[in-house]
């Protein structure tokens, strides 16, 4: 499926790539100078890829709340939180940023999982005033990242955004006489600082030229998925669809500082998720790995990781990190061996390699 803002991409120079079959920007013919806007200045990402969809209704919180792992009920508007949704055996279905609008909730995670996510939630609606609606259609998303993404969001000069949220998650509604209602966010992405705007499918482009154009004044511009990617792996950031699928727990992939609550009540999921924070750990869990310098290739998705001549673990994401100048890579390691400084191999067909455990995030 194409971006709404395909044609305005490619008078950028855009080259375009595919995510869960949604179509994104994959660069603008230089991901290096992307990358280093993102880490150093501010870079400007069109996220309308993304899945979004509104919960309304009067028992949309409770309903909610019985969902997720983490606490909905607390929320008020203009504030949220990050989640995941799992089975009831405590297997992550998707990770979500759970906002609470004046009379909606709305939800936004990976692209492709529309369909299925609303699917999953509609099945234990009952007799809940609940409903669901695919926001895509209507709204997309921008997003700026970096150190300075909020000098950026200031110089916008929006109405009703003279300050901007403070705090993650924060959010605020801008009512703009010709661009529509827009939703700020402050929502850090990729371990520096970020803002999420919602906008008004007609006016998205006017609005994605206008951020382009301020964060230029600030050293930055307009970013692809390679860049974006890169910094996401630097600041040892598991992504749903790589990192982390339907065979993990959240437990298992540093999630359980922002995703869980352990006094909210009762959800889908809480009973096996409840019993292994009292046992105290999981098998396997996600590691940062630096990977040799002299490598033919880098390690592919699910290539195995190996200690004293046993598999121990896996590869999800690998990278050459600009920042560091090194081969990067996050994947997951048993208990056992997964401690900071234990050297692995990597097997591969020139050869095997050597593989350390170092501490998250790499930058």
């Amino acid at each position: 499926m194409s971006t709404f803002l395909h044609e305005f991409h490619h008078s950028l120079g855009a080259r375009f790539t595919a995510v869960n079959g949604a179509e994104i920007v994959a660069d603008y013919g230089d991901d290096r100078a992307e990358h280093a806007a993102l880490r150093a200045s501010a870079g400007v990402v069109d996220l309308s890829s993304r899945s979004r969809v509104c919960l309304v209704g009067n028992d949309r919180a409770r309903y909610l709340h019985g969902q997720v792992t983490n606490n909905v009920k607390k929320l008020v508007p203009g504030t949220g939180t990050y989640a995941t949704v799992t089975t009831a055996k405590g297997k992550m279905e998707a990770d979500l940023n759970i906002l609470c609008l004046a009379e909606e909730l709305l939800l936004d995670f990976e692209p492709g999982l529309t369909e299925k996510i609303t699917q999953r939630l509609d099945k234990f609606i009952v007799a809940d005033d609940v409903q669901i609606v695919d926001a895509a259609p209507h709204y997309g998303l921008l997003t700026v990242q970096g150190p300075r993404s909020a000098e950026v969001i200031h110089s916008l000069g929006l109405p009703g955004a003279s300050e901007v949220p403070a705090k993650p998650f924060q959010s605020v509604k801008i009512t703009d006489a010709t661009l529509g209602e827009l939703y700020l966010v402050r929502l850090p992405r990729l371990g520096t600082d970020g803002f999420d705007l919602y906008v008004p499918n007609d006016a998205l482009g006017a609005v994605a030229d206008k951020l382009i154009a301020a964060a230029r004044q600030f050293g930055g511009r307009a970013c692809g998925w390679t860049a974006f990617e890169t910094a996401r792996i630097e600041a040892g950031l598991p992504r749903f669809g790589q990192d982390m699928d339907e065979t993990n727990l959240p437990l298992e992939c540093g999630l359980e500082a922002r995703a869980v609550s352990y006094s909210k009540g009762c959800y889908i999921g809480q009973e096996v998720i409840n019993r292994i924070h009292s046992v105290g750990h999981v098998n396997r869990e996600l590691r940062g790995l630096r990977l040799a310098d002299a490598l033919p290739a880098l390690p592919a998705r699910g290539d195995k990781l190996f200690h004293a001549g046993k598999e121990v673990g896996y590869v999800t994401s690998a990278v050459f990190s600009p920042a560091l100048q090194a081969n990067i890579a996050l994947g997951y390691v048993r208990r056992e061996v997964n401690q900071i400084g234990t050297e692995l191999i990597l097997p591969a067909a020139g050869g095997d390699s050597a593989v350390q455990i170092v501490p998250l995030p790499f930058v």
